[in-house]
């Protein structure tokens, strides 16, 4: 097996990225910019093009996440875990659920991409993930969970070892960071 030296450099940045966010420290938004974009080039190399674009929304997504993790609390102070109210959880699941038929859909009728609906999968219920991150919305390590899941099953099909690895780390990463998210959460409610 041929090592892909941009493939090897996306999964560090990606496993630091969300090391660094389960640990609440403000770098994962950084190297998680630089990691999307190594990453955003192998997508294009391999036609999963709904990943591509998820990747571009990341880099741009990723310095709201930076901004809101440093002043999106009240009085522009960090922001706090919370648990996401079940009206907004409802509603962004729909979202996801909206995009995943319209991204899988207009990849299917109108490129060559390969995978449509799960790359769809994938991308919409990322935006979702997200946004919930950048929010500190505690419920979006439970999402990731589901979507990484997915994700290294499609990447191990497409042949792209180290992001399928990568994405079983994410699956890992996004348990303890469930787990260290709640107990953060539970500390607040303690003060």
């Amino acid at each position: 097996m041929e090592i892909n030296y941009i493939e090897l450099l996306a999964l560090i940045f990606g496993v630091l990225s969300v090391w660094f966010n389960s640990r609440e420290v403000v770098w994962g938004w950084p190297t998680g910019i630089a990691g999307t974009i190594l990453s955003g080039l192998l997508f294009w190399d391999v036609k999963l093009y709904a990943d591509l674009i998820l990747h571009v929304f990341y880099v741009v997504f990723g310095f709201y996440g930076w901004y809101e993790w440093l002043y999106g609390g009240k009085q522009q102070q960090a922001l706090k875990v919370t648990r996401t109210p079940h009206q907004l959880l409802v509603g962004l699941l729909l979202l996801g659920v909206v995009g995943l038929v319209c991204f899988g859909y207009f990849f299917d009728k109108y490129t060559d991409a390969d995978l449509p609906y799960w790359d769809a999968f994938t991308t919409s219920f990322s935006f979702v993930g997200t946004y919930m991150l950048a929010r500190k919305k505690l419920e979006n390590w439970l999402l990731w969970i589901v979507v990484d899941t997915v994700a290294a099953g499609i990447y191990l099909y497409k042949e792209l070892y180290l992001l399928s690895l990568l994405y079983f780390l994410y699956l890992g990463l996004a348990a303890y960071g469930f787990m260290n998210w709640r107990k953060t959460l539970r500390s607040l409610a303690q003060e």
